[in-house]
Formats: C-alpha cells, structure tokens, sequence
C-alpha cells in the first residue's frame, strides 16, 4: 500500500511532465511555421542529354540548386529510375498529361529537364564558331505546365572556351530567377485551387475542331478563318519541329472565352499560339440548331523554317 501511494504520483508527475513536453514541441512548430518558414520546394533534375555538354550542365546546376536554401534537390537515381518506369525518352514536347504523370512517378513539385550542345556553326556572312547552348524547362509536376522556358548560348572561337562560358551562365542569380518563377508557380497554384473550391468552374463538353458531326446531332465550333502563327526567331535558330494543343472555351456565340495550353514546346511557340488563338472569332458549336458554349481541342504543327510551319 506504501508503494502505491508512492508510485502513483511520481506517475502522476511523470505524465503531466511529458505531456507539457509534448504541448511545447507543438506549440514550438504551430509558432515556427506561423513565424514565416516555408517547406522547401522539392525539385527534380533530369537530364540535359547524353552529350559532354549536357552532362557538365547538369552537374552545374545541380550545384547551384543544391546551394539554393529554398529547395530541396530530390536524389538523382530515385529521379532517373521514376522517369525511367514510366518511359520518358527525354522529349520536350509534353502534354500536361504525361508531364503531370512524370511529376507524379518522381514524387516532387518541379522538375527541370532539357537538352544541351556545343556546335560548330559555319554562317555564310562571317567566320566558323563554336555555340554552346543548354535549353531548360521547368515544369510544375501537379498541373503539368510549363513554367518558364530558357535557352542561355555563348559563342566563341573554339569549344572549349565557349563550353567553359556556358557554365558561367548557370550561375547563383539564374537559379535565383528559376526559384523565383517556381515559388510564383507554387502561389498561383495555391490560388487557382481555393478559388476552384469557392467557384467550381462550369464543366464544358470538349471536342477537336476537326471532328465530324456527332450522333446527337452535336457539330464543334468551327474558325471563321484559320491564322497561321508565327514561327519565333528561338524557334526558328533550333530548327525545330513540335505540336502545341490548345484547349479553346468557346461560347455560344462564338467568341473564345478562355484558352489553355494543353501541349508546350517552349521556344516561344506557345506564346504565339497563345496569341493567334486569342484573335479568333468561331461558328458556335451547334446541337439540335442550338448553339452551345464548347471547349475545343486545336492542334498547331510547327515545322523547319525551310518547310515553312503549317496548321
């Protein structure tokens, strides 16, 4: 009996001294965070390609990215062997689908991946160079978007030295600029889901432009007349060749309500199809002689500059 009435309020003590503990540590947490920190974005690197230029700036800006105090790297073989299980092939031309199916197999919120080069260019109005170039595109893993596009070149006289400038382009204030446009990302993203929460956005049927009438008597919005976009001098320098989808809201009166890309590429392309698409006027989608508001699918081919880019 001595024992018990000795035992029970050293217990007693015990217990209400672990559970101060326990309020402390969270209450220390609930002030820290309320205090200003902010989770790390956790970002992911894949590879640049499998030339020596590639492989340099990869490592370049893994240093860089590391050193940033505001993200949080993920491990590159869990990154590789993600992108690896789900079949990516190094494309840069995604469509918010399988960007977002890439995020979601590494487990990160961005991830950065491109391509990079050191080439001999012959211009027909001055002498031989060396141009060393890394194209970068950073991509939200949650909405598959592109969210900033940039292509640092250097040109000089030999490819050593022009690989060796290139590096000093990725330098502390680009991945400052990168951070900046992923925390801005992150924000937005933040936004666009309470308001969605608040507003739901009216779900509108989707159809291509090039469909055919369907069963109900459904017919797609149709342009009155088709714009070509312009093919971007960045574009046009790389020679490249990529699709760019656009969803288009348009309403029943035929005017383009909202346009989101569905497809990037970068290079400026989706800009210029941004505003191509802005400047279209439609025939509403019809059903039963009624027009009706429609979300539709338009699909723009860009070829090389000598074969002119086409619709």
């Amino acid at each position: 009996m001595i024992l018990r009435g000795i035992v029970r309020p050293i217990l007693s003590v015990i217990l209400r001294s672990f559970v101060a503990s326990l309020l402390l540590v969270v209450t220390t947490s609930v002030a820290a965070q309320s205090a200003g920190e902010t989770r790390r974005l956790q970002v992911a690197l894949l590879d640049f390609g499998r030339t020596t230029t590639g492989r340099v700036a990869r490592d370049a800006l893994t240093k860089r990215l590391s050193a940033n105090q505001n993200l949080a790297l993920v491990d590159r073989d869990q990154v590789m062997a993600a992108a690896n299980g789900v079949g990516y092939r190094g494309s840069l031309n995604l469509s918010l689908h399988e960007a977002r199916d890439l995020g979601s197999a590494i487990g990160c919120d961005f991830f950065i991946l491109g391509e990079a080069d050191t080439l001999r260019r012959s211009p027909s109005d001055g002498p031989t160079y060396f141009e060393s170039y890394v194209s970068i595109f950073i991509v939200s893993a949650r909405t598959g978007r592109l969210v900033r596009w940039d292509k640092p070149a250097v040109n000089q006289p030999s490819a050593g030295p022009a690989e060796e400038a290139l590096l000093n382009e990725l330098s502390a204030d680009a991945v400052d600029r990168y951070t900046k446009a992923m925390l801005r990302a992150s924000e937005d993203e933040k936004a666009e889901r309470a308001l969605a929460v608040e507003q739901p956005r009216v779900v509108i049927e989707a159809m291509s432009d090039s469909a055919e009438e369907a069963e109900d008597g459904t017919r797609p919005p149709r342009p009155f007349r088709r714009l070509k976009p312009a093919y971007p001098d960045a574009a046009a320098h790389a020679q490249l060749e990529a699709i760019v989808d656009v969803f288009v809201d348009v309403d029943e009166k035929g005017e383009v309500s909202r346009v989101d890309i569905a497809r990037w590429a970068g290079y400026g392309l989706d800009e210029t199809v941004l505003t191509t698409v802005k400047q279209l006027h439609f025939f509403p989608a019809m059903r039963n002689g009624r027009a009706i508001p429609m979300r539709v699918l338009l699909r723009y081919n860009f070829r090389k500059p000598t074969e002119n880019s086409s619709r």
